[in-house]
């Protein structure tokens, strides 16, 4: 296989799992307009909580669901026990939310220790499959499958049930949604733990490729803020193609400039805030 397309693999692959960790951040930030940082430790969290899970002798997928379901728990209550007082305080909510994922690194430090822990690929995804005399990863194009799969459920999800009718109202015009009878902060509750159970999916079905260490929050928050910035906040449509973007952007960047490689993923971020300032698929706010 050569190296470009090695490289566009990589990067569809990390495009999926970037989808998956943007789209609740993007849901999130479009909402209830809190910059939500602790979003790459509910990445990092997940997929440690699933190792933990598996070696308790769960099975990969069951252990990814039941991770992602405790990291919800745990983000529900960062939002009703601390992020609910602070609203409208946005460098309140900054500096909170930076602090916690401070926070969550030293606890994981010390839980799981320095050392990386490589979650193992699904038995039956370990192999190989072949396309027009070409082998792919299928671990790598089953994550590409499982990103496309949950943009169409979120899609439906927000387009076409009453749940997504009242999201995308509170997302409009909280005051009058709430005139209309939707109690906008369970709506936001929800919307929370939908945001950080896909993070930590997300970080669990990365950590086969990835594997999870300390810092890994930190690498992925920044991605997942240029795919939000790039797309546009509460846009799916823009978390998606965003991510894929910068999937691309991030490998091609490392391999062909490495230098230069922050500047290759962060100069098309600064050129659409000056441009376009609420995002390739955002709406201008009015």
């Amino acid at each position: 296989m050569s190296l470009w397309l090695v490289l566009a693999v990589n990067s569809v692959t990390l495009g999926g799992l970037l989808f998956l960790l943007s789209a609740g951040f993007s849901l999130i930030f479009g909402l209830m307009k809190i910059p939500n940082l602790t979003h790459g430790s509910f990445f990092m969290l997940g997929a440690y909580l699933a190792a933990t899970l598996i070696g308790w002798g769960l099975d990969f997928w069951t252990a990814a669901v039941v991770a992602g379901l405790l990291v919800a728990a745990f983000g529900g209550a960062i939002e009703r026990l601390i992020l609910r007082r602070l609203a409208g305080a946005e460098l309140a909510q900054v500096l909170v939310t930076l602090g916690l994922s401070f926070m969550v690194a030293d606890v994981c430090l010390k839980v799981w220790t320095g050392d990386p822990i490589r979650i193992d690929t699904p038995r039956a995804l370990a192999g190989v499959a072949s396309f027009g005399g070409l082998a792919f990863p299928a671990y790598r194009l089953a994550i590409s499958v499982i990103a496309v799969g949950f943009a169409v459920a979120l899609w439906a999800l927000l387009d076409r049930t009453r749940l997504g009718a009242m999201i995308r109202a509170g997302v409009d015009d909280p005051a009058m949604a709430r005139v209309a009878g939707i109690r906008v902060s369970r709506l936001f509750t929800i919307v929370f733990c939908l945001g950080a159970w896909l993070a930590g999916f997300a970080g669990v079905i990365g950590g086969p490729i990835l594997s999870v260490y300390p810092g890994l929050d930190q690498e992925m928050l920044p991605l997942a803020l240029v795919v939000v910035i790039l797309g546009g906040s509460g846009s799916l449509l823009g978390s998606l193609l965003g991510s894929f973007v910068v999937g691309f952007l991030y490998n091609f960047g490392q391999a062909l400039f490495p230098e230069l490689a922050y500047v290759v993923l962060f100069l098309p971020m600064l050129i659409v805030l000056v441009v376009r300032p609420q995002g390739l698929f955002g709406r201008p706010a009015v």
